[in-house]
């Protein structure tokens, strides 16, 4: 094993953990469980903290290989890996894992979303900005000025967002989105368009609508810049835990 794997990751990272080779009764993928590295044993084995659902610990069979998606600094990274151990210590419940792959970068980054609370603006899109999308024009013509809808994101990735309004969207209708993320200690303002998956009133919240959006031909560069704010806020947060503030 080559890997090397403390040169790209470290402990408090967040990782996806997956069975390989099982499906469920209905014949889908197998549940993803999300935990985190506790420690770094050595170049092929590692320590990873049982996972929970809810307040149900998953106890993972010993002996069983995994599919595991790590979060390292700035980038993802993948790998499979077999539970070679499990024990409770310090009133912590750790799986050790054995890598049986090398460690390669993962490109699908733009599917971890990330919690927040970040002010948005949004409408529908006008019929001339539909045609506009449909034909390939740039999103330059998008038209400036018109009455915006506030909102508020609850998480975002490099491929959508979901947030909350007063206000419902048709599935399927495309709107404006817009809001400001802090990339690199600089504020940036973000014109976007997209696609409503799923629009649903929430029963707990008065007037309160859910909205499930992905983007519309969103440029490359502009992706890579919201991964990067992904990364540094998740940087920041594990910053905080570690210090225990």
């Amino acid at each position: 094993m080559n890997s090397m794997i403390s040169n790209f990751i470290e402990p408090g990272n967040k990782i996806e953990i997956q069975m390989v080779d099982q499906q469920d009764q209905n014949g889908e993928a197998p549940q993803t469980y999300i935990s985190q590295i506790q420690d770094i044993l050595s170049e092929n084995q590692m320590e990873i903290m049982m996972p929970m659902e809810k307040t149900k610990l998953i106890l993972l069979p010993v002996d069983r290989e995994y599919n595991l998606v790590i979060y390292g600094e700035n980038s993802l990274y993948q790998c499979f890996a077999r539970v070679i151990d499990r024990y409770k210590s310090n009133n912590l419940y750790t799986l050790v894992v054995e890598l049986t792959s090398n460690l390669r970068k993962y490109q699908r980054r733009e599917y971890y979303r990330f919690s927040c609370a970040l002010e948005m603006n949004s409408r529908k899109l006008e019929e001339e900005e539909i045609r506009a999308i449909e034909e390939k024009d740039p999103y330059t013509n998008l038209i400036p000025g018109l009455p915006l809808k506030r909102s508020v994101i609850e998480d975002i990735s490099g491929g959508g967002l979901r947030f909350l309004s007063s206000h419902p969207y048709e599935p399927g209708s495309l709107i404006y989105i817009g809001y400001n993320l802090l990339v690199g200690g600089k504020k940036k303002e973000y014109e976007l368009v997209g696609k409503v998956l799923s629009s649903q009133k929430l029963e707990k919240r008065e007037n309160t609508y859910e909205h499930r959006v992905q983007y519309v031909d969103i440029d490359a560069d502009v992706r890579e810049e919201i991964i990067k704010y992904i990364f540094e806020e998740e940087r920041k947060h594990r910053k905080r835990e570690r210090l225990g503030s």
